[in-house]
């Protein structure tokens, strides 16, 4: 049996003690790391939030401003493929704000006006079955009609006012990062060329040929299973989006703009993205008539039912890969975990981790 050489033996000692000092300083070495990450937030927002505006910025750069050897084309190509995806997506959002918005503040101002009436008819239906008397009835309904509702309704807004007011105050105090973190991303998209050799020129000057390429291997794979997730995630909640509306349309159920837009919206979370906004779509319906609620919980039931079988599997399924009972692992484990942002990573995660896998197993060597 070969005894373990001099040097093994120290870098074994050294490595017991690094881990001995970790857990008796532990303490503060968590709090040198939180505030790392305080600092570093900025940059680490801007670096997240380039990856997919860098996806959009390339569908620019592909299709309607290509490579050119004219430097005033290859100077000004990043800068306007930039602007168009920053636009591309200020008018999304602005089109999701302006068909969800005005339609649920008309939902609340119905809900508050219909809610005496609901009481009485409810109350009334009781006293018909038998249920209570019509005494107490006729004292409910007197009690309902005297009650102040405007100064309810004053309440709950001066309640939501004081909840609005806390959450933009936590906006103010976080307006410094966004705003270095947005002009990172600018950094990173206007200059994503010249980083990128300045990487490869560390990586080869630094790692070991092998370690270089297993490293550009892993990489990619994570590279390709990102990209394909977040165009695949988006294509379905636009064609969801859409069949959500027009069968809306067709069956001629109330909101059909708003929760068409609120359903692609959600379905960019992964598998429970369309029962969010169907329970908030039958929530919504179910203050105009119950029936076409009812009707509204079949038709988006079929739907995902579609989506489930057809629409997910063959954009977004086929594309990164993944089988979907590990799609559904991801996102049991990435929520449980850190909630809707790990639903949304932990799939194209899984998809990486299932194709070095697979590959590993079948013998496909990193090149």
């Amino acid at each position: 049996m070969n005894q373990p050489s001099i040097r093994t033996v120290v870098a074994i000692a050294v490595a017991a003690f690094g881990v001995y000092l970790a857990i008796y300083y532990w303490p503060s070495i968590a709090g040198f790391i939180g505030l790392l990450a305080q600092a570093m937030a900025p940059l680490l927002l801007g670096a997240v939030l380039a990856y997919p505006l860098n996806i959009l910025m390339g569908f620019y750069e592909r299709h309607f401003l290509p490579a050119s050897e004219n430097r005033v084309v290859a100077r000004v190509r990043p800068g306007v493929s930039l602007a168009a995806a920053l636009l591309t997506l200020v008018a999304i959002v602005a089109v999701v704000l302006r068909l969800v918005v005005p339609q649920l503040i008309d939902c609340v101002s119905l809900l508050i006006d219909e809610l005496p009436v609901a009481s009485r008819a409810l109350f009334s239906w009781l006293e018909d079955t038998g249920y209570v008397t019509s005494d107490f009835v006729g004292s409910v309904a007197s009690s309902l009609e005297a009650f102040d509702w405007q100064s309810l309704a004053s309440t709950v807004a001066g309640t939501v006012m004081s909840g609005v007011v806390g959450a933009v105050s936590g906006v103010v105090s976080g307006t410094a990062t966004l705003i270095l973190a947005f002009i990172f991303v600018l950094f990173i998209l206007l200059n994503k060329a010249t980083l990128a050799r300045q990487r490869d020129l560390l990586f080869e000057r630094y790692l070991p040929e092998t370690a270089l390429v297993r490293i550009n291997y892993v990489l990619g794979v994570a590279d390709d299973c990102f990209h394909r997730f977040i165009v695949g995630q988006c294509t379905e909640a636009v064609v969801l989006g859409a069949l959500c509306a027009l069968g809306m349309f067709l069956l001629g159920l109330p909101y059909a703009l708003m929760i068409g837009a609120l359903t692609a919206f959600t379905a960019l979370i992964p598998i429970i993205g369309a029962f969010l906004s169907g329970a908030v779509g039958a929530f919504l319906i179910l203050m105009v008539s119950p029936v076409q609620a009812l009707i509204f919980l079949i038709f988006i039931v079929v739907l995902q039912q579609l989506e489930g079988d057809l629409i997910y599997p063959h954009v977004v399924g086929s594309s990164i890969q993944l089988p979907g009972i590990w799609v559904l692992a991801a996102v049991t484990v990435g929520g449980g975990a850190f909630g809707i942002a790990g639903m949304f990573v932990g799939v194209p995660l899984a998809a990486c981790a299932y194709r070095l896998l697979r590959n590993d197993v079948y013998g496909v060597t990193p090149r």
